[in-house]
């Protein structure tokens, strides 16, 4: 029960459980709630090698900033045990979305948005690109679904998605930017600063919606 909790919160369980719902509920619009059920597994698996790897990696920062809510920290797991697991759902996952109701085309749009969450995890977050794995992610997830039924997705769809995904990303990273400045992370909210990042994240929020609206 221990390392189960501790894989729970080492997969960042909150926006998982909201990116998967995200998928299901389009897995619902496309095609039926059977499948939808079965596109929602697939994406749950993607995004825990995302939470995982964001917490291995950034395991001896956690520490010396003493994040004692973190499970690597409170022991809860070991760093040997969060790497066995990433080493077996990595390719679980790929196959779930690429066997599933996704297929092959709408599995690999999926599978690029969790490559470009992995390349956010190790490199884009150092960087003044890192909204950029954010935006094709978002943009990816409902994409995948309506590629899976042969569908060009909409502009409002992968626009949107883009947008809102940024914004989520400076929005995210508003919390810890002190610390992260001080551990030499320096993404492009930690160089605006918090003022800005949340200026941006809320003109992103709006031209998600005029997006929306207007596409």
């Amino acid at each position: 029960m221990k390392k189960f909790k501790g894989l729970r919160k080492a997969s960042h369980f909150g926006p998982t459980l909201i990116v998967t719902t995200i998928g299901f509920l389009f897995g619902t619009y496309y095609w039926w709630e059977g499948p939808a059920y079965v596109i929602a597994f697939g994406i749950f698996c993607g995004q825990l090698i995302v939470g995982w790897t964001n917490d291995l990696y950034d395991y001896q920062d956690d520490v010396s900033h003493n994040r004692t809510k973190k499970p690597l920290v409170a022991g809860l797991i070991t760093p040997s045990y969060l790497r066995k697991w990433i080493y077996f759902m990595t390719p679980f996952a790929f196959f779930a979305n690429l066997a599933g109701p996704l297929g092959i085309k709408g599995g690999l749009v999926y599978m690029l948005g969790i490559a470009c969450g992995l390349a956010y995890n190790f490199y884009f977050k150092f960087t003044p690109a890192s909204p950029l794995p954010y935006a094709i992610a978002f943009a990816a997830l409902p994409s995948c679904i309506a590629i899976s039924k042969e569908i060009t997705p909409p502009t409002w769809m992968w626009l949107g998605g883009a947008l809102w995904g940024m914004a989520a990303h400076f929005i995210n990273v508003i919390k810890d930017m002190d610390q992260d400045q001080q551990s030499g992370i320096n993404g492009l909210p930690q160089r605006l600063g918090k003022k800005r990042s949340i200026l941006a994240a809320l003109l992103l929020i709006l031209l998600g919606l005029l997006t929306l609206i207007y596409s």
